[in-house]
């Protein structure tokens, strides 16, 4: 008697578990649309680069398929800011070290439960030496910063922090 009991507890309960801490629940395929570039520094390149990091921890991540449209789950926006500022200024009145700081503003949509349903802003930044170009090392740090965000993109929607 002891084992069906068990076996119809267990059979009944539901558990969703995650290495990554993610729970999709029932979504089962994901849609991320190419953010926009509303910035006025931001360039097309940056946007791809941004949107595909997304794309990439989210299947990395996450059990779900990606799909462009009608998917269980969305994520839109734009990059709405895009700025280098200098930071460490030394003696001499120089900056050592210049910082990219990117902001987006995101748009994630559960169709499955629409109480999940979010609009916020995450920013980022990197900061790299200003004896060099920004658009010599601008692809590394998009790259980056892009990953940073997009982990913390993650962690609002999906990671249940």
């Amino acid at each position: 008697m002891l084992p069906i009991l068990i076996v119809l507890l267990l059979a009944s309960c539901r558990v969703n578990y995650s290495f990554t801490g993610g729970d999709v629940g029932d979504a089962r395929t994901v849609g991320v649309e190419l953010f926009e570039a509303r910035a006025p520094l931001a360039t097309p390149l940056s946007v791809q680069l941004f949107t595909e990091s997304l794309r990439d921890l989210l299947l990395a991540q996450t059990p779900l398929k990606l799909k462009t449209s009608q998917a269980d789950v969305q994520y839109s926006g734009s990059l709405t800011g895009y700025d280098v500022q200098p930071v460490n200024i030394q003696a001499n009145e120089t900056a050592a070290l210049n910082r990219l700081t990117i902001t987006v503003s995101v748009t994630y949509i559960n169709t499955l439960d629409t109480q999940k349903n979010l609009e916020f802003s995450v920013s980022r930044f990197s900061d790299y030496d200003s004896s060099q170009d920004l658009v010599t090392v601008e692809e590394g740090l998009v790259r980056e910063i892009g990953k940073q965000l997009a982990q913390d993109i993650f962690d609002r929607t999906l990671g249940n922090w």
